[in-house]
């Protein structure tokens, strides 16, 4: 069943705040991962650069989440803004799924 009186903000609020909440989660996770682990199949430098890209991400992130608590939930975020996002917890899983991997030979 749907409430078909929800308004936009809501809706927003709805979809959009747990959305942020895993982006920051993910964010998090990778960040911890990466600074805590040397991967063997990438070299320091392209790991830093990862890390850095998660950081900056995470900065982005949370100013966007900021913005959207000031005012309460009125605007949405373009989904320019967040696919990059998105792509890069994709990457994320990746590299840990890699990990992984070679962890278990």
């Amino acid at each position: 069943m749907s409430d078909s009186n929800i308004s936009g903000t809501d809706l927003l609020k709805t979809v959009l705040e747990p959305l942020l909440d895993d982006f920051q989660y993910w964010f998090k996770r990778s960040c911890d991962f990466l600074e805590t682990e040397r991967l063997s199949f990438m070299d320091e430098q392209e790991q830093l650069d990862l890390l850095l890209r998660v950081k900056q991400a995470q900065e982005e992130l949370n100013t966007a989440r900021m913005l959207f608590a000031a005012t309460e939930g009125q605007v949405g975020i373009d989904m320019a803004t967040m696919t990059p996002w998105h792509q890069l917890v994709t990457e994320c899983w990746n590299v840990a799924a890699r990990f992984r991997s070679q962890q278990s030979n």
